[in-house]
């Protein structure tokens, strides 16, 4: 099993906010958001994937014990960490969650330092929509969508909310009008997920590629792992990080 300690840890500061980072290989780089609760073993286990697929891999650890399995004790922490956090929003509608601007920051940082035609991102779950939330103000050339649940499906409207103020989804919308296309993830079945692919079908177009499987599991790329998925996922990477020749 993978751990944590051939990772390198770090840290990003962004607006006097800092978390922590794990970073792991070279090429192109790659923003791995990780769900509730946190930096699973699946959530490392697909970064380590990442990193054998030849892309310089970093998980910011926004919530949770880094490396700890997901438990029901430790899911239930971790909710209620953001449900009380000025960093996250459960609820809001038509709202871009306030940690974006750390996670656009920190993508920042990465192109600086990598070049490149931009960076990866990853977001998962809870944590889904920031990719796109990314793309709205960061360099971000390939982002991925994996079963967004945020807000939480509570009613009609939450259902079908993709987590961006007015601004940042005309900012996505603009990118995607560019060339930039957007990978989606997830169960057919998935409540969690609500209307939200429909929603980024009439926002995108076709510049949406949704990647769907049967059933009513959640976490497509971790804890209910379709390694159709993953493979979907790092060809898209290749696709769109790798250097022109």
């Amino acid at each position: 099993m993978s751990s944590l300690e051939s990772w390198s840890l770090g840290s990003h500061t962004a607006d006097g906010i800092t978390h922590p980072t794990y970073r792991k290989g070279s090429g192109p780089g790659v923003v791995v958001i990780h769900e509730i609760p946190g930096i699973t073993p699946a959530v490392l286990a697909f970064g380590e994937d990442l990193v054998a697929s030849g892309f310089t891999t970093v998980m910011p650890s926004l919530f949770g014990r880094p490396g700890a399995e997901a438990t029901m004790v430790r899911t239930a922490q971790s909710i209620a960490h953001v449900c009380v956090s000025r960093e996250f929003t459960m609820f809001a509608l038509g709202r871009t969650t306030p940690v974006a601007r750390w996670l656009r920051s920190l993508a920042r940082a990465l192109h600086d330092e990598l070049g490149g035609p931009g960076v990866g991102a990853v977001g998962m779950c809870l944590t889904g929509g920031y990719a796109l939330a990314m793309l709205a103000g960061a360099p971000v050339a390939a982002p991925v969508v994996a079963q967004p649940a945020a807000p939480a499906p509570l009613g009609r409207a939450r259902r079908g909310d993709l987590g961006l103020s007015a601004r940042d989804l005309e900012s996505v919308r603009a990118k995607v009008e560019a060339g930039c296309q957007v990978l989606g993830l997830r169960y057919e079945n998935d409540p969690a997920v609500g209307t939200r692919f429909d929603t980024l079908r009439r926002e995108l177009g076709d510049s949406f590629i949704a990647v769907e499987f049967p059933g009513r599991k959640h976490a497509t790329l971790t804890e209910h792992r379709q390694q159709a998925g993953v493979d979907r996922v790092l060809a898209f990477f290749h696709e769109k990080l790798s250097p022109a020749p």
